[in-house]
């Protein structure tokens, strides 16, 4: 109890104090007008009240991963609850604020080109963003159609398709792509904006719940981080990177970069940015750190011996090839809830991956009709780019989930590298062109490079130790750990060089 409580004071905290300096490293205009006022086309350029805009952006960045992220994470032990809170306040809300502020500087460009501005001024490093950006989204979306489909054919049935040995729940799935494509096409106000506020407010009430639960009646029986840091997982998996990159929507994520500018399009003021971007994420930290600290604490049984995690991998034990993180949702929302609270919980649940899963498909929409320039006003050129996305998509559905999600996460953390590398590059030149933000806050680019350097070592390491990548062997490991290191270090000294020669630029 004493580990949760800090943390999530530590959370609150971190918003109101890290935040603000982020805020003022970045240096708002609060005068500057932004692209929802100066560009409003009543499609995807639409001025929104920030209420609703912090309840779409976290919903929108939610998904799947806060949730199903935050369980898988907590088999590592209580180190989860360390990643979540630090990355949360030093990685993702620093990601999430600086994806968001600077696609409203930039007119409210896709996040491609803000990487692609920042980071070369080829064309070559934009296309390669936007294929890797591109195929983030699909596999996102086939995840968040995958997974809803599967837990409302568990609440509801409806008919199923035998594919190769796997039974796919294809009513739900066509019912979730008919939502989809209706999102996907629709102005940003229809849909988006008008419901998803009501069920990113239910998402909140279920890690509400669970919350009051866990405190009120099993606060005992909560892991704690002085229990130890050591690694608990059983699959031979090492905790680094393994669980960093495991828990990433609760902590820091390459999917909120693009999610943030469908947001920045329609942000009104400036001021509105901490609160909506950086606390969007915090919110985020704090419903993962609630279901970490549930699914280490729910299957805790003293009288068999069985605390806290234990009891956790015991019971994945029991379930071999089954989606876990499904079925500790399921037992503890029922359990803790009761059946109408349990049914709103599985409902928040289910409702936060499909309204991810639809606004990835929209800023693939957006960032293929930045490539083309072509205006999304007439219905037609949406439905042009639109159609394609969708195709892919359904065909996702085929591939078994597993694949799709593991390459699915280190292509997320992947994206994220290179939006903190390229909020590195902004705040640097900011600080040579600006005399007085470079005396005040002469290091300030610190606050994204450093994040940047983790999140580098932690994906070079994982594509080499995991076992979707070259997976090498346990005894030798440490060659991998080698490489990334010396991955991390290329990207260093490249970023001192680049930065030697703006300085000299600017002296010109």
């Amino acid at each position: 109890m004493i580990t949760f409580i800090v943390a999530l004071i530590v959370l609150v905290v971190g918003f109101f104090t890290y935040g603000t300096l982020v805020e003022k490293i970045f240096g708002i205009e609060p005068e500057r007008k932004t692209p929802a006022l100066t560009k409003t086309d009543g499609v995807d350029f639409v001025p929104m009240a920030p209420w609703r805009i912090f309840l779409v952006q976290f919903l929108n960045i939610a998904g799947l991963g806060p949730i199903f992220g935050a369980i898988m994470g907590i088999f590592y032990g209580p180190a989860a609850f360390l990643w979540i809170v630090f990355g949360t306040i030093f990685a993702g809300g620093v990601h999430d604020y600086l994806s968001g502020m600077l696609s409203i500087r930039k007119g409210g460009v896709s996040l491609p080109n803000i990487i692609g501005d920042e980071l070369g001024k080829g064309t070559g490093l934009k296309m390669f963003i936007r294929i890797l950006t591109l195929v983030l989204l699909i596999l996102l979306t086939t995840t968040f159609l995958s997974g809803p489909a599967t837990l409302l054919q568990g609440l509801a049935g409806l008919g199923t398709m035998d594919f190769q040995g796997r039974m796919i729940p294809i009513v739900w799935v066509l019912i979730i792509f008919g939502y989809y494509s209706l999102a996907t096409v629709l102005p940003v106000d229809k849909l988006i904006g008008r419901f998803y506020p009501i069920f990113g407010g239910i998402l909140l009430f279920m890690g509400l719940g669970i919350m009051v639960v866990m405190l009120g009646w099993h606060s005992s029986e909560m892991p704690e981080v002085f229990d130890g840091l050591q690694n608990r997982q059983t699959n031979g998996l090492p905790l680094f990177p393994m669980m960093f990159v495991s828990i990433a929507c609760g902590a820091i994520s390459g999917f909120h970069g693009t999610q943030s500018p469908i947001m920045a399009r329609c942000v009104t003021n400036e001021r509105q940015g901490r609160w909506i971007f950086y606390g969007a994420m915090v919110a985020e930290g704090i419903l993962a750190l609630i279901w970490a600290a549930a699914a280490g604490t729910f299957f805790a049984d003293p009288e068999k011996g069985l605390y806290g995690i234990d009891g956790l991998q015991a019971f994945a034990a029991q379930h071999p090839g089954e989606n876990i993180a499904a079925l500790v949702i399921d037992k503890v929302s029922r359990s803790w809830l009761g059946t109408i609270g349990g049914i709103l919980a599985i409902v928040g649940v289910i409702a936060a991956p499909i309204t991810s899963g639809d606004t990835a498909l929209r800023s693939a929409r957006l960032i293929v009709a930045d490539f083309l320039k072509w205006d999304q006003k007439p219905i037609p050129k949406r439905l042009i780019i639109a159609l394609p996305l969708f195709l892919c998509v359904f065909g996702m559905v085929f591939v078994d989930f597993n694949i799709v999600w593991r390459y699915f996460a280190w292509t997320n953390q992947t994206l994220a590298v290179f939006t903190l590398w390229a909020g590195t590059c902004w705040l640097y030149k900011k600080g040579q062109s600006d005399q007085v933000q470079s005396t005040k806050y002469r290091f300030g680019y610190l606050i994204a490079l450093i994040p940047a350097l983790f999140m580098t070592m932690v994906c070079s390491s994982y594509i080499l130790i995991a076992p979707e990548g070259l997976h090498i062997a346990p005894e030798k490991r440490i060659i991998g750990y080698v490489i990334a290191g010396l991955v991390t270090i290329g990207c260093m000294f490249g970023f001192i060089v680049w930065a030697k020669r703006m300085r000299v630029e600017s002296r010109k």
